[in-house]
């Protein structure tokens, strides 16, 4: 096993006190956003040993097989499969989708083949590889995600005051399926008919008025002028009536599929993926914004949000099961310091959201861990436990 340390990344819609307060440390004087851990290229986990300090890329290269497990590697290839995150959205986050697995990797080839350097603004693909998403709130969580009924969205633009809401009223009544959905989406971010800033302050406007009077449904036209606020004049504020709001409670968790449109609006929580740093982005950001390659990637059937209800292991463990190959997170939460077998195998990464405890792994090998710190534990360490109190995330390949 290794202590491990994570990596932050500084983006404007971050929280100045959430991950540091998680982590035990000083509020920032910049946004803190995120902070990862894991093996991506981008920002690499260090690994901290007694012979020195090296990233989990070097650890992972210098022995696949051991580290990693034979059978991920004949999976996934020499790489962890999956990146962990905690997530601090204090304002809003882009409209965004992640790329299914064949997009991206054209996606990828693409822009190496133009010379596009990985860094630059106008990238859109840094990886290969597509990067479905479980996020598991640690406190209240905001986000949209998917699209609503049609005949719904139609609803929420009907009796607006502003042409655009009028427009697309009819879109949406002449087409009540996914393809009317797709038009109004389409519409609302393609350049040639994306509406202007006037129009989009218009239906934020009628929303508003709305709102006063006493709307039939008040959560979409608060979100419309949370995002307005934020965005000013960004067609994706009006794009927010088309999708489904959800609420996480702490410990719940929801999945977002490759092709799933969405956007966090605000909360803390825990992220776990792919092993990729691929986002399309249609607006909603000062980020590079690439609408065609989002509309290639976008899945338009309506489809409530995906909450995955979690499954006990040895009473005090809720393991979150997504629907993909490449992680799945679990959550132990422990006060009567007697060891408690950990799911799960491979390669793990553990993070300790709060107390003391031990972990300890088959060949006797014992670390402890306090709030914010976080252990990798290679393949062949065998099957873990912990003890203390405390509670901590483990993010393992199924």
């Amino acid at each position: 096993m290794f202590r491990i340390g994570n990596a932050t990344q500084g983006y404007a819609w971050g929280s100045l006190t959430a991950i540091p307060e998680l982590f035990g440390l000083e509020a920032s004087d910049r946004p803190v956003a995120e902070a990862w851990l894991g093996a991506h290229p981008s920002a690499p986990s260090v690994v901290v040993a007694s012979d020195g300090a090296r990233t989990l890329v070097d650890v992972i290269g210098g022995d696949p097989s051991t580290v990693l497990g034979d059978d991920v590697v004949a999976r996934f290839g020499p790489t962890l499969p999956y990146l962990l995150k905690v997530i601090a959205a204090e304002s809003p986050l882009s409209l965004q989708v992640h790329p299914h697995l064949a997009t991206a990797r054209a996606g990828f080839a693409r822009e190496e083949a133009a010379g596009i350097a990985i860094g630059a603004p106008n990238r859109s693909y840094k990886d290969p590889n597509y990067k479905p998403e479980l996020v598991y709130a640690l406190t209240t969580f905001e986000a949209l995600c998917g699209f609503r009924a049609p005949r719904r969205a139609a609803e929420l633009f009907a009796g607006l005051d502003a042409p655009l809401a009028k427009e697309l009223h009819g879109v949406l009544l002449e087409q009540p399926t996914a393809a009317g959905i797709r038009a109004a989406f389409t519409q609302l971010l393609e350049p040639s008919t994306r509406p202007t800033a006037v129009e989009v302050k218009e239906v934020v406007d009628a929303c508003a008025a709305r709102l006063e009077a006493g709307s039939p449904s008040p959560r979409a036209d608060r979100t419309v002028a949370t995002l307005a606020a934020a965005y000013p004049g960004d067609p994706g504020v009006v794009t927010s009536l088309l999708l489904n709001p959800v609420t996480l409670q702490p410990g719940e968790a929801m999945f977002v599929p490759s092709g799933g449109v969405h956007a966090y609006l605000h909360g803390l929580g825990v992220e776990i993926m792919a092993c990729s740093d691929n986002v399309l982005r249609a607006g909603l950001t000062p980020k590079h914004v690439d609408v065609d390659e989002l509309l290639r990637n976008v899945d338009y059937v309506a489809a409530p949000p995906i909450r995955i209800a979690p499954e006990t292991f040895h009473g005090a463990t809720k393991v979150y099961y997504a629907p993909v190959d490449d992680f799945e997170l679990s959550v132990t939460e422990i006060s009567d310091d007697v060891a408690h077998p950990l799911p799960g195998r491979g390669p793990r990464i553990l993070l300790c959201l709060g107390g003391d405890l031990a972990v300890s792994s088959d060949s006797g090998e014992v670390l402890e861990i306090g709030r914010g710190q976080a252990v990798f534990v290679p393949a062949a360490d065998g099957p873990l436990t912990v003890r203390g109190r405390g509670r901590v995330v483990q993010a393992d390949v199924p």
